[in-house]
Protein backbone atom coordinates (compact mmCIF):
# COMPACT_ATOMS: atom_id res chain seq x y z
CA UNK A 1 0.00 0.00 0.00
CA UNK A 2 1.28 3.45 -0.84
CA UNK A 3 2.05 5.04 2.51
CA UNK A 4 1.27 8.53 1.27
CA UNK A 5 -2.34 7.56 0.64
CA UNK A 6 -2.86 7.22 4.37
CA UNK A 7 -1.79 10.83 4.78
CA UNK A 8 -4.26 12.30 2.30
CA UNK A 9 -7.04 13.68 4.43
CA UNK A 10 -9.03 16.55 3.00
CA UNK A 11 -10.92 17.70 6.03
CA UNK A 12 -12.74 20.54 4.31
CA UNK A 13 -13.02 22.65 7.46
CA UNK A 14 -13.66 25.62 5.18
CA UNK A 15 -17.04 24.07 4.54
CA UNK A 16 -18.71 22.49 1.55
CA UNK A 17 -18.00 24.52 -1.56
CA UNK A 18 -14.75 25.97 -0.24
CA UNK A 19 -11.39 25.63 -2.00
CA UNK A 20 -9.36 22.43 -1.53
CA UNK A 21 -5.60 22.01 -1.31
CA UNK A 22 -3.36 19.10 -2.27
CA UNK A 23 0.37 19.40 -1.68
CA UNK A 24 2.66 17.11 -3.68
CA UNK A 25 6.23 16.78 -2.47
CA UNK A 26 8.76 15.91 -5.16
CA UNK A 27 9.71 12.21 -5.00
CA UNK A 28 12.82 10.97 -3.23
CA UNK A 29 14.09 11.58 0.28
CA UNK A 30 15.26 15.05 1.27
CA UNK A 31 18.23 15.66 3.58
CA UNK A 32 18.65 17.73 6.75
CA UNK A 33 19.63 21.30 5.89
CA UNK A 34 18.69 20.65 2.26
CA UNK A 35 15.89 21.73 -0.01
CA UNK A 36 12.36 20.37 0.10
CA UNK A 37 10.59 20.98 -3.20
CA UNK A 38 7.11 20.37 -4.48
CA UNK A 39 3.87 22.02 -5.53
CA UNK A 40 0.72 23.12 -3.78
CA UNK A 41 -2.30 22.45 -6.00
CA UNK A 42 -5.39 24.52 -5.25
CA UNK A 43 -8.85 23.94 -6.64
CA UNK A 44 -11.36 26.76 -6.38
CA UNK A 45 -14.66 26.35 -4.60
CA UNK A 46 -18.14 27.24 -5.84
CA UNK A 47 -17.42 30.98 -5.51
CA UNK A 48 -14.41 33.30 -5.62
CA UNK A 49 -12.23 33.18 -2.50
CA UNK A 50 -9.42 35.42 -1.31
CA UNK A 51 -6.45 33.23 -0.36
CA UNK A 52 -4.74 34.99 2.54
CA UNK A 53 -1.80 32.64 2.89
CA UNK A 54 -0.66 29.10 2.18
CA UNK A 55 1.70 27.81 4.87
CA UNK A 56 3.61 24.55 5.10
CA UNK A 57 4.18 23.29 8.61
CA UNK A 58 6.69 20.55 9.44
CA UNK A 59 5.34 18.26 12.15
CA UNK A 60 6.80 15.32 14.06
CA UNK A 61 5.43 12.71 16.40
CA UNK A 62 7.45 13.09 19.60
CA UNK A 63 7.62 11.18 22.88
CA UNK A 64 7.68 13.03 26.18
CA UNK A 65 8.86 11.34 29.35
CA UNK A 66 7.39 12.46 32.63
CA UNK A 67 7.49 10.83 36.02
CA UNK A 68 6.86 7.16 35.52
CA UNK A 69 5.44 7.19 32.02
CA UNK A 70 5.62 8.45 28.49
CA UNK A 71 3.13 10.22 26.30
CA UNK A 72 3.15 11.09 22.62
CA UNK A 73 2.27 14.36 20.97
CA UNK A 74 2.68 16.21 17.73
CA UNK A 75 5.20 19.05 17.55
CA UNK A 76 5.31 21.58 14.73
CA UNK A 77 8.96 22.50 14.32
CA UNK A 78 9.08 24.81 11.29
CA UNK A 79 6.67 26.93 9.21
CA UNK A 80 7.08 28.33 5.71
CA UNK A 81 4.61 30.66 3.98
CA UNK A 82 4.78 29.74 0.29
CA UNK A 83 2.06 31.93 -1.20
CA UNK A 84 -1.05 34.01 -0.68
CA UNK A 85 -2.54 37.40 -1.29
CA UNK A 86 -4.53 36.46 -4.37
CA UNK A 87 -8.06 35.64 -5.42
CA UNK A 88 -8.90 32.08 -6.45
CA UNK A 89 -11.83 32.04 -8.86
CA UNK A 90 -14.66 29.51 -8.67
CA UNK A 91 -13.46 26.09 -9.89
CA UNK A 92 -10.12 27.63 -10.87
CA UNK A 93 -7.03 25.43 -10.60
CA UNK A 94 -3.84 27.04 -9.41
CA UNK A 95 -0.44 25.52 -8.59
CA UNK A 96 2.30 27.10 -6.51
CA UNK A 97 5.78 25.55 -6.76
CA UNK A 98 7.87 25.81 -3.60
CA UNK A 99 11.45 25.30 -2.46
CA UNK A 100 12.05 25.53 1.29
CA UNK A 101 15.16 24.76 3.34
CA UNK A 102 14.79 22.07 5.99
CA UNK A 103 16.24 22.66 9.46
CA UNK A 104 19.67 21.07 9.95
CA UNK A 105 18.32 19.06 12.89
CA UNK A 106 15.45 17.52 10.92
CA UNK A 107 15.39 13.87 12.07
CA UNK A 108 16.28 11.13 9.62
CA UNK A 109 13.46 8.72 8.79
CA UNK A 110 15.34 6.16 6.72
CA UNK A 111 18.69 4.46 6.30
CA UNK A 112 19.60 2.65 3.08
CA UNK A 113 15.98 3.19 2.05
CA UNK A 114 14.64 1.31 5.12
CA UNK A 115 12.24 3.17 7.41
CA UNK A 116 13.38 3.77 11.00
CA UNK A 117 9.88 4.21 12.46
CA UNK A 118 10.19 8.01 12.75
CA UNK A 119 7.06 9.91 11.73
CA UNK A 120 7.38 13.31 10.07
CA UNK A 121 4.79 15.14 8.03
CA UNK A 122 4.22 18.30 6.03
CA UNK A 123 0.88 19.88 6.85
CA UNK A 124 -0.56 22.47 4.48
CA UNK A 125 -2.54 25.31 6.00
CA UNK A 126 -4.84 27.30 3.75
CA UNK A 127 -6.10 30.58 5.24
CA UNK A 128 -9.23 31.99 3.62
CA UNK A 129 -11.34 34.80 5.02
CA UNK A 130 -10.29 34.23 8.61
CA UNK A 131 -10.80 30.44 8.48
CA UNK A 132 -7.89 28.01 8.38
CA UNK A 133 -7.96 24.58 6.80
CA UNK A 134 -5.13 22.24 7.73
CA UNK A 135 -6.55 19.94 5.14
CA UNK A 136 -3.58 18.13 3.64
CA UNK A 137 -0.90 16.06 5.32
CA UNK A 138 2.00 14.42 3.52
CA UNK A 139 4.66 12.06 4.74
CA UNK A 140 8.14 13.56 4.87
CA UNK A 141 11.08 11.23 4.14
CA UNK A 142 14.56 12.28 5.23
CA UNK A 143 17.78 10.46 4.35
CA UNK A 144 20.96 10.95 6.40
CA UNK A 145 23.70 13.42 5.62
CA UNK A 146 26.94 11.81 4.34
CA UNK A 147 28.70 12.01 7.71
CA UNK A 148 25.63 10.62 9.53
CA UNK A 149 25.48 7.72 7.09
CA UNK A 150 29.24 7.07 7.41
CA UNK A 151 28.98 6.91 11.22
CA UNK A 152 25.93 4.62 11.17
CA UNK A 153 27.61 2.42 8.58
CA UNK A 154 30.73 2.16 10.77
CA UNK A 155 28.56 1.18 13.76
CA UNK A 156 26.97 -1.54 11.61
CA UNK A 157 30.37 -2.84 10.53
CA UNK A 158 31.56 -2.85 14.14
CA UNK A 159 28.68 -5.20 14.96
CA UNK A 160 26.05 -2.86 16.43
CA UNK A 161 22.44 -3.61 15.43
CA UNK A 162 19.48 -1.30 14.95
CA UNK A 163 16.96 -1.58 17.77
CA UNK A 164 14.63 1.40 17.39
CA UNK A 165 14.54 5.15 16.86
CA UNK A 166 12.41 7.81 18.43
CA UNK A 167 12.09 11.52 18.96
CA UNK A 168 12.38 12.70 22.58
CA UNK A 169 10.95 16.01 23.74
CA UNK A 170 13.53 18.08 25.61
CA UNK A 171 17.08 19.32 25.18
CA UNK A 172 20.51 17.83 25.68
CA UNK A 173 22.44 20.31 27.83
CA UNK A 174 25.79 21.63 26.69
CA UNK A 175 25.01 21.17 23.00
CA UNK A 176 23.98 23.57 20.25
CA UNK A 177 20.57 21.92 19.95
CA UNK A 178 17.99 24.15 18.23
CA UNK A 179 14.78 22.11 17.96
CA UNK A 180 12.60 21.33 21.01
CA UNK A 181 13.24 17.60 20.56
CA UNK A 182 16.11 15.33 19.55
CA UNK A 183 16.34 12.01 17.75
CA UNK A 184 17.71 8.93 19.47
CA UNK A 185 18.79 5.93 17.42
CA UNK A 186 19.03 2.96 19.76
CA UNK A 187 21.49 0.21 18.97
CA UNK A 188 22.15 -3.22 20.40
CA UNK A 189 25.81 -3.48 21.42
CA UNK A 190 28.47 -5.17 19.32
CA UNK A 191 29.50 -8.53 20.87
CA UNK A 192 32.76 -7.09 22.24
CA UNK A 193 30.79 -4.55 24.33
CA UNK A 194 27.78 -6.68 25.24
CA UNK A 195 29.11 -7.47 28.72
CA UNK A 196 29.44 -3.76 29.52
CA UNK A 197 26.31 -2.15 28.05
CA UNK A 198 22.80 -3.16 27.05
CA UNK A 199 22.32 -0.44 24.48
CA UNK A 200 23.98 2.56 22.91
CA UNK A 201 22.01 5.61 21.78
CA UNK A 202 23.22 7.93 19.04
CA UNK A 203 21.95 11.48 18.54
CA UNK A 204 23.04 13.70 15.66
CA UNK A 205 22.78 17.48 16.03
CA UNK A 206 23.66 18.88 12.62
CA UNK A 207 24.38 22.55 11.91
CA UNK A 208 25.81 24.45 8.92
CA UNK A 209 29.39 23.77 10.04
CA UNK A 210 29.16 20.08 10.87
CA UNK A 211 27.56 17.55 13.18
CA UNK A 212 27.67 17.05 16.93
CA UNK A 213 27.47 13.35 17.68
CA UNK A 214 26.12 12.54 21.15
CA UNK A 215 26.63 8.96 22.32
CA UNK A 216 24.88 7.64 25.38
CA UNK A 217 25.30 4.38 27.26
CA UNK A 218 22.51 2.75 29.20
CA UNK A 219 22.29 2.00 32.89
CA UNK A 220 23.39 -1.64 32.84
CA UNK A 221 23.31 -1.87 36.64
CA UNK A 222 19.58 -1.19 36.66
CA UNK A 223 17.84 0.04 39.79
CA UNK A 224 20.92 0.37 42.01
CA UNK A 225 23.25 2.04 39.53
CA UNK A 226 22.30 5.61 40.40
CA UNK A 227 20.02 6.34 37.48
CA UNK A 228 22.44 8.36 35.36
CA UNK A 229 23.15 7.70 31.74
CA UNK A 230 26.62 8.62 30.51
CA UNK A 231 27.13 10.89 27.52
CA UNK A 232 30.11 11.64 25.34
CA UNK A 233 30.16 14.14 22.49
CA UNK A 234 32.22 14.41 19.33
CA UNK A 235 32.17 16.88 16.45
CA UNK A 236 32.71 16.03 12.79
CA UNK A 237 32.71 18.10 9.61
CA UNK A 238 30.17 17.42 6.88
CA UNK A 239 32.81 16.24 4.44
CA UNK A 240 35.38 14.73 6.79
CA UNK A 241 37.25 11.79 5.39
CA UNK A 242 38.24 9.54 8.27
CA UNK A 243 38.84 5.88 8.95
CA UNK A 244 35.33 5.77 10.34
CA UNK A 245 35.49 2.25 11.80
CA UNK A 246 38.57 3.10 13.89
CA UNK A 247 37.24 6.54 14.79
CA UNK A 248 33.81 5.33 15.90
CA UNK A 249 35.24 2.37 17.79
CA UNK A 250 37.44 4.86 19.67
CA UNK A 251 34.33 6.88 20.55
CA UNK A 252 32.57 3.80 21.89
CA UNK A 253 35.61 2.80 23.96
CA UNK A 254 35.73 6.28 25.46
CA UNK A 255 32.01 6.13 26.26
CA UNK A 256 32.25 2.69 27.85
CA UNK A 257 35.34 3.61 29.88
CA UNK A 258 33.72 6.80 31.11
CA UNK A 259 30.66 4.81 32.01
CA UNK A 260 32.71 2.25 33.94
CA UNK A 261 34.70 4.92 35.80
CA UNK A 262 31.82 7.27 36.58
CA UNK A 263 28.72 5.31 35.79
CA UNK A 264 28.28 3.27 38.95
CA UNK A 265 26.70 6.21 40.74
CA UNK A 266 26.89 8.87 38.06
CA UNK A 267 29.40 10.99 40.01
CA UNK A 268 31.95 13.29 38.46
CA UNK A 269 30.68 13.08 34.89
CA UNK A 270 29.99 16.53 33.43
CA UNK A 271 27.50 15.12 30.95
CA UNK A 272 25.85 12.44 33.09
CA UNK A 273 22.12 12.69 32.56
CA UNK A 274 22.65 16.36 31.78
CA UNK A 275 19.62 18.05 30.32
CA UNK A 276 17.74 14.77 30.17
CA UNK A 277 15.82 14.84 33.42
CA UNK A 278 14.86 11.41 34.67
CA UNK A 279 15.88 9.64 31.55
CA UNK A 280 14.57 6.17 32.27
CA UNK A 281 13.91 3.95 29.32
CA UNK A 282 11.11 1.44 29.59
CA UNK A 283 11.59 -1.00 26.77
CA UNK A 284 7.95 -2.02 26.94
CA UNK A 285 7.10 1.44 25.57
CA UNK A 286 9.04 0.83 22.39
CA UNK A 287 7.24 0.19 19.13
CA UNK A 288 10.02 -1.96 17.69
CA UNK A 289 8.96 -5.35 16.39
CA UNK A 290 9.94 -8.57 18.13
CA UNK A 291 13.67 -9.25 18.07
CA UNK A 292 14.47 -6.43 15.67
CA UNK A 293 18.05 -6.31 16.86
CA UNK A 294 18.66 -9.94 16.01
CA UNK A 295 17.14 -9.72 12.53
CA UNK A 296 19.92 -7.47 11.29
CA UNK A 297 22.93 -8.76 9.38
CA UNK A 298 26.28 -7.15 10.14
CA UNK A 299 28.19 -5.39 7.39
CA UNK A 300 27.72 -2.30 5.28
CA UNK A 301 23.95 -2.28 5.69
CA UNK A 302 24.35 -3.49 9.27
CA UNK A 303 21.84 -1.04 10.68
CA UNK A 304 19.26 -1.38 7.92
CA UNK A 305 16.11 -2.74 9.42
CA UNK A 306 16.18 -5.81 7.20
CA UNK A 307 13.33 -8.28 7.02
CA UNK A 308 11.18 -6.56 9.61
CA UNK A 309 11.38 -3.19 7.85
CA UNK A 310 8.18 -3.69 5.87
CA UNK A 311 6.22 -4.81 8.90
CA UNK A 312 7.37 -1.89 11.04
CA UNK A 313 6.74 0.67 8.30
CA UNK A 314 3.20 -0.56 7.74
CA UNK A 315 2.47 -0.57 11.46
CA UNK A 316 3.81 2.97 11.85
CA UNK A 317 1.85 4.29 8.88
CA UNK A 318 -1.27 2.78 10.39
CA UNK A 319 -0.62 4.48 13.69
CA UNK A 320 0.13 7.72 11.95
CA UNK A 321 -3.24 7.87 10.29
CA UNK A 322 -4.94 7.59 13.67
CA UNK A 323 -2.44 9.86 15.35
CA UNK A 324 -2.62 12.74 12.93
CA UNK A 325 -6.38 12.38 12.54
CA UNK A 326 -6.82 12.65 16.31
CA UNK A 327 -4.58 15.70 16.38
CA UNK A 328 -6.63 17.48 13.71
CA UNK A 329 -9.87 16.87 15.57
CA UNK A 330 -8.44 18.09 18.88
CA UNK A 331 -7.58 21.42 17.33
CA UNK A 332 -11.18 21.90 16.21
Amino acid sequence: MDATMVFKRLLGSLGVGGPTVDTVIDPGAARPGGALTGQVHLKGGDADFDIEHITLELVARVEAEHGEGESEGVVAFERFTVGGGFRLGADQQHSIPFTVTLPWETPITELYGQGLGIVLGVRTELAVAGAKDKGDLDQLNIAPLPAQEAILEALGQLGFGFKSADLEYGRIGGTGQQLPFYQEIELTPAPQYAHQVNEIEVTFLANPGGIEVVLEADKRGGFFSGGHDTLTRFTVGHHDSRDWNTEVDGWIRQLVERRVSHGAYGHGDPYAGHGHGDHHHHDDHRRSGPGMGTAVAAGAAGLAVGVVGGMVAAEVVDEVGDFFEGDEEDEG
